[in-house]
Parts: C-alpha cells; structure tokens; sequence
C-alpha cells in the first residue's frame, strides 16, 4: 500500500506534476450523488453475527454496495440500529477502498455512518482524480452533495493541461 501510494506519486512529479500544499482541502467526489436510502449489498467470505451487540463481522474480501458506491477492505464491521431495522454504521479495516464513479480512495480505515451518507477514511489516505492526486491522514466524504474534504497534512498533486 506504501509502495502504490509512492509509485504513484513519484511517477505524477516524474511527468511534471505540480505539488501544492495545504492545511484542508474541498474537493468534488464521484461524479453521481449517492442515494443513502437505497439497499446495502455486502459480500465476503465470512460472516460472524454477534446478536449480543447488534453487530455482524464481514472478513475475506468484503464488497459493500450502494447505489454506484463501492468500499472494499480485508474486514468489515457493521453496527446495526439498536431498535428498529437497519445499518447505523460500518467500519471498515484493511486495505480500504472507496469508488464513487470515476474517483477511487485509498485508505486504512473507514467508517461510513449510512443515514447521513458520510464516510470518513483516515491513516494514509490516497484520493485519484483521473490524474491528479491528493494525500491526507483524513477525509470526509459527503455522498449526498458529491464532495470531500481532506485535512491533516494535505498533498496535492495536478498534473498541467497538455502533458
């Protein structure tokens, strides 16, 4: 993951990205407003359901399905509404990867709160955007508006127009 994320980057300032730097970055994110009303699908090799705590473990190559939205990561944790039906929130661990159209995040961790439709992805997060690329150790992902906002020293790399 390490790796990737340095290839990436030095391969971006090799072509004659430019590095700006800054304290919070906004950016667009996916190029569809997400719909968290819409079902959530959840695929992986394991399942272990704790009807003690309200919560359900999904390990082994977890998808999670929404609309367009697509996280992956190694496990996933999801905490049910203590009184009714439904998810309250999921917490994924292990090579985190969030897609929303043409964008794709990489992270460590992310925890997606369903019915605000607000995922926040922290520890060596990685946001491409076609060629351009922007490193944080924090991002916040509002699916409904189609945005993000990254803090925690934000790199960002733009590869120019007509290279």
């Amino acid at each position: 993951m390490i790796r990737l994320r340095a290839a990436i980057l030095t391969m971006l300032v090799i072509l004659g990205a430019t590095a700006l730097r800054a304290e919070g970055t906004r950016v667009a994110f996916g190029t569809l407003k997400a719909d968290p009303t819409l079902p959530v699908e959840i695929t992986s090799e394991q399942l272990d359901v704790n009807q003690a705590d309200g919560t359900a473990l999904f390990s082994g190559g977890v998808v999670v399905g929404q609309g367009e939205m697509r996280l992956s990561a190694d496990k996933v944790l999801v905490i049910y509404v203590e009184e009714g039906n439904g998810i309250e929130r999921l917490v994924a661990t292990g090579d985190v990867v969030l897609v929303n159209g043409p964008d794709a995040a990489r992270s460590d961790r992310a925890e997606y709160t369903v019915a605000s439709g607000v995922i926040v992805m922290t520890g060596n997060v990685l946001l491409t955007q076609g060629p351009n690329a922007l490193t944080s150790e924090r991002m916040t992902v509002n699916l409904t508006d189609g945005t993000a906002n990254m803090t925690g020293g934000v790199k960002t790399i733009i590869k120019p127009e007509g290279d």
